[in-house]
């Protein structure tokens, strides 16, 4: 076990983010065998443009409200919700109205 304090962790840039600040808490080779866990802040606008990433993920709704959009489907996440994102599957999203979001981010690192 390891506790980790709320003033913890180390910023990060993730490829094609924008208007956003990000923390990981939780790295793999650090204090994870695979798993990448972060807490990321965006402005109203902010988000990711359409991209796939080689990992699952989970975003789960801290605060504020954010939009995802698949190929076919989109998705409005509100405080408390979670979505799943399967490895290789491409996805956008963007805070959907005029206050700022905070995502709790969990990506399994295993490849």
């Amino acid at each position: 076990m390891r506790l980790i304090k709320v003033g913890e962790g180390t910023p990060y840039n993730a490829p094609r983010h924008f208007s956003y600040w990000s923390i990981e808490k939780v790295t793999p080779g650090m204090n994870s065998q695979h798993l990448q866990v972060g807490v990321s802040h965006f402005l109203p606008g902010g988000g990711a443009e359409f991209s796939a990433s080689p990992n699952e993920r989970v975003y789960f709704c801290i605060d504020g409200k954010i939009t995802v959009k698949g190929k076919s489907e989109e998705y409005h996440l509100d405080q408390g919700d979670m979505i799943y994102i399967a490895a290789g599957e491409e996805r956008s999203f963007q805070v959907s109205n005029t206050k700022p979001a905070t995502i709790l981010v969990i990506i399994d690192k295993t490849i």
